[in-house]
């Protein structure tokens, strides 16, 4: 039995009555563009962005009471007023947003530019250090190093006229274009020009290895020397990849020679030590030879005669 039309028209009625389930509303984000960093003298644009369907934007300066209800503000010109603190927030129905996280909008350019330079140097392998310093000749707290292509700059309050920042254990992520500001901590948003870039180069220099292994089998000497060189960009009057190679050939043709020449001397020594051995063994046998054997003696004429003495032999006994 299908339902009449008057049900399924309260029925409606009672779903469009039921109350939608309300939360709290998620807070909106504030931006600038081009950049937060803005140039005396430079348009910029504030954007408030929150859902859709909001009913009321509400854009504000902290530390002031002025405010404007809308969600984007265009600036012509950057002026040192105009600098400071910003947030929004918007309103749905009777409910208000949280604000958004504050934007803080800075003039630059009040001020001479300071000088970035880099210790050692702009160029380091990867796994190294380096020490970009940042200095002005007022006497300035604060310092801002700033990486293009980064939201926001490195803050570092640290002696008067100059700052250190320094990077540990560069990796190719550090590779790009630095610039650093200084300013007052009286006036934190009016910042001087930025310094002239500063381009940081992270190489990679493989080690050169060099694999030496002599064995000695059967009396043969084998020498195996491999070297693995990836040059890196020169200065004049380095050597060049060949040089090298031919340096580390002669050492071979060299290391081959001496090895060829201690076997020849091993082998001559070897045979002599075995000749002088083998007639010092024969002379030794011809000393140790037996005698040959005494001819018999003459028997005496009186042994012949049955034992009678001979004369001669009595005189010779007497």
């Amino acid at each position: 039995m299908s339902p009449s039309p008057t049900a399924l028209l309260c029925l409606g009625l009672c779903l469009g009555h039921v109350p939608a389930q309300r939360g709290p509303l998620p807070k909106p984000s504030l931006q600038a563009l081009p950049s937060s960093l803005v140039p005396l003298e430079k348009p910029v644009t504030l954007r408030c962005q929150g859902p859709p369907g909001v009913d009321l934007y509400r854009l504000e300066k902290l530390s002031s009471s002025s405010y404007q209800d809308q969600a984007v503000l265009f600036i012509p010109a950057m002026k040192k007023h105009v600098a400071g603190r910003y947030r929004c927030s918007y309103q749905n129905g009777s409910l208000w947003s949280p604000p958004s996280d504050q934007l803080e909008l800075v003039a630059t350019g009040v001020f001479a530019k300071p000088s970035l330079s880099a210790q050692p140097g702009p160029a380091v392998s990867s796994g190294g250090d380096v020490t970009l310093q940042c200095q002005t000749r007022y006497s300035f707290d604060q310092f801002a190093l700033y990486k293009e292509g980064d939201p926001a700059p490195y803050k570092n309050p640290e002696r008067w006229y100059r700052a250190s920042f320094p990077i540990i254990t560069v990796t190719a992520a550090h590779s790009g274009t630095y610039r650093c500001y200084s300013f007052s901590s009286r006036d934190p948003y009016l910042w001087s020009a930025p310094s002239d870039p500063l381009e940081l180069m992270v190489t990679e220099f493989p080690e050169a290895t060099t694999e030496l292994t002599v064995s000695l089998t059967n009396k043969v000497f084998t020498t195996e020397t491999s070297r693995s060189i990836t040059a890196s960009p020169k200065e004049p009057g380095s050597p060049v990849g060949p040089a090298r190679q031919y340096y580390t050939k002669g050492n071979l043709v060299r290391i081959c020679l001496g090895a060829v020449i201690l076997i020849l001397l091993v082998g001559f020594l070897a045979e002599d030590w075995h000749s002088r051995r083998k007639r010092l063994r024969h002379r030794v046998r011809a000393v140790q030879r037996p005698l040959p054997p005494l001819p018999p003696t003459r028997k005496s004429h009186g042994d012949q005669d049955g034992g009678r003495p001979d004369v001669h032999s009595r005189g010779l006994c007497s």
